[in-house]
């Protein structure tokens, strides 16, 4: 099939091992750039999730919206071996990772991984009898924040928390917002440190960030977040630290301490609504923080990086201690011309 790549998408479907692999790469172009997820189930069938639904394979490459008799399905030994893979055959070398369910590859594509955990003390050392493998494509989209940031005038200068559901397009946002501060695209070149936890902002490999985070950008990889924000503060004097998925309490706390310092903080936290996000004990406890000025809320993965509303982080809080919690339309407490 002529013209059917997609370095982005090619680089996450080469890390699945023989015949499934193939099925990925030899995907249409226009099939490429859709794709979300690559999962693989063992003793099910092979899937694709992309933005307009889930497909799957028949044994011919063809594509369906429902599994048949003729369907590609994952056999306990395709998933061994593509999971070997995916750890570049040092399994131990990545026991940090999969503890925590997941392995990063080349690129910041993140691999989620299901099995059978094994306990340690009480505490997750290792997950065996792996029955089921994520890869999520990760995508590199300059200027992918700019409604964002035109919605906000380009002043983030007293923090951003940015919520949605998982695959609506948070990591793509915090990504380019990064990138434009460290490059000067938003006025001057401000010094950014990210502290990518999971790999998946900067894409690290052998210390190289494969994303393009700006020229001013320092990348803290493989650092828990609470951890990682008190070391940028402590040693890399950043005016912006960028980090994915807060939750923890400890990373409330760093966040506060961040505050402090006079850093000023973006990052994510999910949430399925507006609704959801004020329920979040620890959502609010960030907005109490005082470190963030602005929450943008995301439509979801049918239309990754859009945003539904934008709210004033200090009105959220003053409608929560009143006991109003307001709707996630566009049309209700939007601002900044978001409506």
């Amino acid at each position: 099939m002529e013209n059917n790549g997609n370095p982005r998408f090619d680089s996450a479907a080469k890390a699945v091992y023989g015949k499934i692999g193939k099925y990925f790469l030899q995907l249409p172009l226009e099939i490429k750039n859709q794709v979300q997820e690559l999962r693989i189930r063992v003793n099910k069938p092979v899937s694709i999730c992309c933005v307009k639904g889930i497909y799957f394979f028949d044994r011919n490459g063809s594509l369906a919206c429902r599994p048949g008799s003729n369907t590609l399905i994952a056999t306990k030994e395709d998933i061994e071996e593509c999971f070997r893979n995916i750890c570049s055959y040092s399994i131990y070398s990545h026991q940090n990772e999969i503890r925590n369910g997941y392995v990063t590859l080349v690129g910041g594509h993140r691999v989620g991984i299901s099995g059978t955990a094994v306990m340690d003390n009480g505490e997750i050392s290792g997950i065996r009898d792996i029955s089921s493998i994520n890869i999520r494509i990760a995508r590199e989209i300059a200027g992918s924040a700019n409604e964002l940031l035109d919605s906000l005038k380009n002043n983030v200068s007293t923090g951003l928390l940015i919520a949605g559901p998982p695959v609506s397009g948070k990591t793509t946002l915090l990504r380019d917002i990064a990138r434009q501060l460290a490059s000067g695209v938003l006025g001057n070149i401000r010094k950014v440190a990210v502290i990518d936890e999971r790999g998946e902002l900067a894409g690290t490999c052998m210390g190289v960030p494969q994303n393009d985070l700006g020229v001013c950008s320092d990348i803290l990889d493989g650092y828990p977040k609470a951890q990682g924000i008190m070391q940028a503060i402590r040693c890399l004097s950043p005016e912006y630290i960028v980090c994915d998925e807060l939750g923890g309490y400890d990373e409330v706390s760093a966040v506060e301490q961040s505050l402090n310092a006079g850093v000023i903080m973006i990052s994510s936290i999910h949430a399925g609504s507006l609704e959801e996000f004020l329920k979040k004990r620890q959502a609010v406890s960030l907005l109490e923080t005082g470190a963030f000025g602005s929450v943008a809320i995301l439509n979801g993965q049918m239309q990754p990086g859009k945003i539904a509303g934008i709210y004033k982080a200090g009105e959220l809080l003053a409608k929560i201690r009143g006991g109003y919690v307001p709707d996630c339309g566009r049309n209700d407490g939007g601002i900044y011309g978001v409506a």
